[in-house]
């Protein structure tokens, strides 16, 4: 089967699939992260809930703070001040205004324009925070964010201005700013065109909206924003944590690895579930390649004046990635979780008609997993980084040509040794990423009242930027694992076309890479031959820029590699 065939299969499947999936239901729960990726990235549509129960809650919150603010009850936000101003006492007449004036002193943002599909997964989970029913909110706020998402306009949001504390105010007021269209000032992204929010809802003929008590609150309370980011992030890592598994593949086929370290029974007797997938994910993309030692039998395929046994970058692997698999599990949970979540203060029990100071809008689970992430994400680039140095090193590589050159009767020719340079250059920027942020740089922000605080957004952010590096860290890793697998092949095979000894797993990765770089296997020479027959800066493009946008060679991957568990 070609790439080409492959390519175009997977993509009949997909659009299959999508028409199965018209719509994304927001409920305010069971929302998954796929659901969220598909509005964030894919603009799938989305659609209010139409059940009773969960509408008349939403309403009866909002009737209970109309009653608390007739009855000058005391309310945090709403008949308060905010924060270390909570002592000042609003008056009845101006608790309106006190919501709308928050808009105003929270347009502070700085920095760059986030995504638009961080904006957009933001949006999304505020709408589903809101149809808990909890936060006293108007349901026709909550359908401006509906309307919005389907027709593909984005408000602006800055990258900095959360410290993650009281939920992300800076960013979710720039978001709230642009739905109620309160001034021009504000701006969004209308279907890839900037215009200012007020021109937005004429065109989406809406008109311009004033805050309810309680509603600037509720809708700038919250870790929507953070949250969006973090799941963009890890579905992200979950493509690469996909990817590292092929290029080592690859690389145990390129170093005639054995099998025997991915056995059953060794991993049972020390079965912690990642190491466990590790080893049978590895077991299923090996199957039935030409160039591995089958070992499975228990025997051993002695080879003179050499190890007995692979080195610990290939025999270790399974109980290395099984932490990294296990962390990112449970991110995965803890994720789903936020976003399925009322995350604003205070809380309203409409049922037994009272409100709780509370703080949920912490961000802290997002700050200590994008924390995690990133550091998980460092340890695969470690991993990554020692194969590659095995297979362009001869005394390490069982025989592959040094540098990995595809042609030694050019003397001048040097292979990959610049290409390896440039991948010691990211690497090292991946593990500096993994260092913490969320227990480092304490703020005391407005008069100390938000005197703890997640940074969630910033460790979120720096997530983005760390799985951005990686894909181009990735695409140069892939690279070295298809010109090694051609030499392999040569070597024992006497012809460079490495779909006939790859396992069928590893074969489709490989297709697609050459794919994408435009460069057909052939018999006759490996993907990379002279130095100065090609530009390998172009190849490293191609591949991160396919892989960013989750195109052929993630698509691949997931045909051979089951989502984790």
């Amino acid at each position: 089967m070609t790439a080409q065939t492959t390519a175009s299969k997977l993509n009949k499947m997909s659009s299959r699939s999508q028409k199965k999936e018209d719509f994304v239901i927001i409920k305010g729960k069971n929302l998954t992260i796929e659901e969220i990726v598909r509005v964030a990235r894919n603009r799938a549509k989305v659609k209010l809930t139409t059940d009773k129960a969960i509408l008349k809650r939403v309403e009866a919150s909002c009737e209970y703070i109309r009653n608390a603010v007739d009855e000058g009850q005391a309310i945090y936000g709403v008949t308060s001040g905010f924060g270390g101003m909570a002592n000042v006492i609003i008056p009845p007449e101006e608790a309106a205004e006190l919501q709308n004036n928050l808009l105003w002193f929270h347009k502070t943002g700085a920095g760059k324009p986030l995504p638009n599909a961080d904006v957009r997964a933001a949006m999304l989970l505020r709408a589903n925070s809101h149809l808990h029913g909890a936060s006293g909110i108007r349901l026709e706020i909550i359908q401006r964010i509906e309307i919005f998402l389907n027709a593909n306009v984005t408000p602006h949001v800055c990258e900095f201005g959360s410290i993650g504390a009281s939920g992300d105010l800076v960013p979710l007021a720039q978001i709230t700013g642009a739905l109620i269209g309160i001034d021009p000032k504000f701006k969004v992204d209308f279907d890839g065109k900037e215009v200012n929010c007020v021109t937005a809802l004429k065109r989406l003929g809406l008109r311009p909206l004033r805050l309810l008590p309680k509603e600037g609150l509720a809708m700038l309370n919250g870790t929507s924003v953070m949250t969006g980011i973090a799941v963009n992030c890890v579905h992200d890592a979950k493509v690469l944590l996909e990817l590292s598994m092929g290029m080592h593949a690859l690389a145990i086929q390129s170093l005639s690895g054995t099998n025997q370290s991915f056995h059953p029974y060794i991993h049972a007797l020390k079965p912690h579930p990642g190491q466990v997938w590790a080893a049978g994910k590895m077991l299923d993309l090996l199957n039935d390649s030409q160039m591995i030692r089958d070992e499975l039998d228990g025997q051993h395929d002695y080879r003179e004046d050499d190890l007995i046994q692979d080195r610990y970058s290939l025999r270790c692997l399974p109980q290395y990635m099984g932490p990294i698999v296990d962390g990112l599990n449970q991110i995965v949970e803890q994720l789903t979780t936020e976003a399925n979540s009322a995350t604003d203060n205070p809380l309203i029990d409409p049922e037994h008609q009272v409100d709780f100071h509370g703080g949920n809008f912490l961000g802290q689970y997002i700050g200590v997993g994008m924390d995690q992430l990133r550091y998980f994400l460092g340890l695969l680039a470690k991993h990554i980084d020692v194969q590659i140095a095995q297979l362009v090193t001869p005394e390490f590589s069982h025989g592959l040509p040094p540098s990995l050159i595809g042609n030694p009767n050019r003397k001048v020719n040097m292979g990959l040794k610049a290409l390896q340079i440039v991948g010691n250059s990211i690497m090292p920027l991946l593990t500096f990423f993994g260092n913490s942020l969320a227990d480092r740089f304490p703020t005391h922000a407005e008069q100390f009242n938000q005197n703890i605080n997640s940074q969630g957004f910033g460790s979120a952010n720096l997530a983005r930027q760390s799985i951005e590096t990686f894909q181009q860290y990735m695409a140069i890793a892939l690279m070295f694992g298809v010109q090694a697998a051609d030499l392999r092949t040569y070597k024992q095979f006497q012809h460079y076309d490495a779909r006939i000894s790859l396992s069928p797993a590893t074969r489709i990765l490989y297709e697609t890479v050459r794919e994408v770089v435009g460069k057909t296997p052939s018999p006759d020479k490996p993907y990379i031959r002279d130095d100065n027959e090609q530009t390998l800066d172009l190849d490293i493009a191609a591949i991160a820029a396919d892989i960013k946008a989750h195109g052929m060679i993630p698509k691949a991957m997931g045909s051979i590699l089951t989502t984790m568990n």
